[in-house]
């Protein structure tokens, strides 16, 4: 009854060893990732309960506006929606041209990119990484490596699905890297997180690149992840060193990364013809069979 256990330094250096082991299986192997999926799943309806107060306060405050405010903001939606529907007409002719034009050059056509609509249910705190959960999974047809944007610009890719929700990573992360190409000149780089929400950093340009502030970054679609032509940021520094061989500039991300409340997921391509395919075949299953269908 009275003999003593393990010590309790005994006890720290074992589970030190087992967390290592553990966090190099998971590193390489994965193996954890349905564990993960799992807890993810079962702590969902706390998301969902932190994120109803917000929910029911947008309501109440939209149920309770002033009537002139309404019609205030009718208006000007409508005017908006004049003005977006004009553009629309110009881009339309633009695109109708460039395929024209491809056609010509006989290159490949892009197919429009499939999008969906999901919004954040929770961000992560910790200072050292940034990601946020989202309120659509794998049943939506979300997948690890997805690209997220919001109404103007790349925030970044989903890292983690569970069947109700997502992780997005953004492009700010420390751990992030994303392939970028300048847009006046084509020029193309790489632009990594530097763990400030409002700034990325350029680290391997070339001394003599034609690199100006407030040029525009853009997706150069390489590597497959990210669809080309995307906008990623503003260049809002050039630090040139001319003792060395590069020079280093940094930009400002063009998505609202601390204020958006809606990300769009993108699918493109044969991805986009799978979604719409799967969505196709999901409706069809849960349409009532005839009883002929039934008795056979």
């Amino acid at each position: 009854m009275f003999v003593a256990g393990p010590s309790a330094t005994t006890r720290l250096v074992v589970v030190v060893i087992l967390s290592i082991v553990m966090l190099n299986v998971e590193h390489r192997e994965r193996h954890l990732e349905r564990l993960r999926a799992a807890i993810s799943t079962i702590v969902y309806p706390l998301y969902y309960l932190a994120d109803l107060p917000l929910q029911i306060s947008d309501y109440f405050s939209e149920t309770f506006a002033s009537r002139n405010t309404l019609l205030d903001e009718n208006e000007r939606l409508k005017k908006e929606n004049i003005r977006f529907l004009a553009r629309l007409q110009k881009l339309d002719a633009l695109e109708m041209e460039n395929m024209r034009l491809r056609s010509l050059l006989g290159s490949s056509l892009k197919v429009g990119d499939h999008i969906l609509v999901s919004e954040l249910m929770r961000v992560d705190l910790d200072p050292n990484r940034h990601q946020v959960i989202i309120d659509k999974g794998s049943r939506a047809g979300i997948y690890a490596g997805q690209p997220a944007l919001d109404a103007r610009a790349v925030m970044g890719q989903v890292i983690h699905v569970t069947p109700w929700s997502s992780t997005v990573l953004l492009i700010t992360d420390s751990s992030h890297s994303l392939p970028v190409q300048i847009n006046r000149t084509g020029l193309r780089t790489v632009a990594d997180g530097t763990g400030e929400i409002d700034e990325l950093r350029l680290p391997h340009l070339p001394n003599d690149a034609d690199v100006r502030v407030g040029d525009l970054l853009v997706t150069s679609g390489l590597g497959g992840r990210f669809p080309a032509g995307y906008p990623v940021g503003v260049v809002r520094e050039i630090d040139a060193n001319p003792s060395s061989h590069v020079t280093e500039a940094t930009a400002i991300p063009s998505a609202h990364l601390d204020r958006a409340r809606e990300v769009l997921l993108v699918w493109t391509d044969t991805l986009a013809q799978d979604v719409e395919e799967d969505q196709e075949q999901s409706t069809e299953d849960d349409l009532p069979q005839s009883p002929q269908e039934e008795a056979n």
